[in-house]
């Protein structure tokens, strides 16, 4: 909670994968903080865990703060707007 907001926060990678002229695969792996407010937040807690499929759109976030050290250190969070589940519900479920 950030007063009396709820608020969840997670980690999402993205993959790229395309094919070079000799035929290889690479994949390329990008991880992204998501934050996802109120009713969102409450989705995310319930729906989401580790290897989940979901879409999400929203607007992309930049902040900074000074360290301990007095270095400056950059964050970027997605701030979740849209969440759309992808998973296949398992019959048991």
């Amino acid at each position: 909670l950030v007063g009396d907001v709820k608020v969840a926060k997670f980690s999402l990678a993205t993959t790229e994968s395309y094919k070079d002229d000799k035929g290889q695969i690479h994949s390329n792996t990008e991880w992204h903080t998501v934050l996802a407010w109120r009713g969102l937040a409450d989705l995310a807690e319930k729906y989401l865990s580790k290897g989940s499929l979901v879409h999400i759109e929203g607007k992309i976030k930049y902040r900074f703060y000074e360290d301990k050290t007095g270095l400056k250190r950059y964050i970027t969070e997605i701030i979740a707007e849209h969440l759309l589940l992808l998973d296949k519900k398992n019959d048991g479920e």
